[in-house]
């Protein structure tokens, strides 16, 4: 079993979610936000000794006509930055929609949680990871 952290950067809070390769599933951790316009490593270190993850899945927004967003500069250099802390793979995946869908689950979810605007990020960040985890599997087994 390979586990993985999923990331959904914003430049003020970032949404992590943790997921594994057997079940092909994700579950939202926590969104940290960032202190002085820095990602919270202190925060993000400490998941990564919780989780002790094999490799990290980042989000990376394209517009509808397949062009990377105007700010992706930020998040390829935050996927730099996570594989020279941590040592480890970063995988870069399409998040078109993401928070969109993960909005949508967040108000169908009994008790509301759709008021809490962090659970979006971290919701997010478990689409994200979820959608490579399945990529990542079908590809897996085609090579079998």
């Amino acid at each position: 079993m390979t586990t993985l952290l999923g990331f959904d950067f914003g430049p003020r809070k970032i949404g992590i979610a943790v997921g594994q390769t057997i079940t092909r599933s994700a579950t939202p951790l926590v969104t940290l936000r960032s202190r002085n316009d820095k990602p919270d490593w202190i925060g993000i270190a400490a998941l990564v000794r919780e989780w002790q993850p094999e490799a990290f899945v980042l989000g990376l927004p394209f517009t509808m006509d397949d062009k990377e967003v105007d700010w992706s500069a930020q998040i390829h250099r935050f996927a730099r930055q996570l594989e020279g802390r941590f040592r480890l793979a970063v995988h870069l995946i399409d998040e078109r929609l993401t928070s969109i869908e993960a909005r949508r689950q967040l108000a169908e979810t009994p008790g509301g949680r759709s008021a809490d605007r962090d659970a979006v990020d971290a919701v997010a960040a478990a689409l994200i990871l979820e959608t490579w985890l399945c990529e990542h599997g079908a590809a897996s087994s085609d090579e079998r």
